[in-house]
């Protein structure tokens, strides 16, 4: 009888803050607003103006930084320049 796999809880998320987005890919609040602003990480707003990020949406980013050849788990000011 094989043992089920239990995930984790960050693997059952679908929807995250952009405190837990931030975490998730490594970098700071500021960065991860930085890059929501412009363009570079894709976000949806609640009625309320937050920013909300599906798993999807930031697994995306993940694969599009190392497609581009950028390191996605820095939190140096240049990466906000991404294009």
């Amino acid at each position: 009888m094989a043992l089920s796999h239990t995930p984790h809880r960050s693997d059952r998320q679908l929807v995250f803050t952009s405190s837990q987005a931030a975490r998730y890919l490594g970098v700071s609040l500021a960065t991860i607003r930085r890059w929501t602003d412009a363009g570079h990480v894709s976000c949806y707003r609640t009625p309320g103006g937050q920013r909300r990020f599906s798993r999807d949406q930031l697994d995306e980013f993940i694969a599009s930084m190392h497609r581009d050849g950028h390191a996605a788990r820095t939190d140096e000011p240049h990466t906000a320049s991404i294009a």
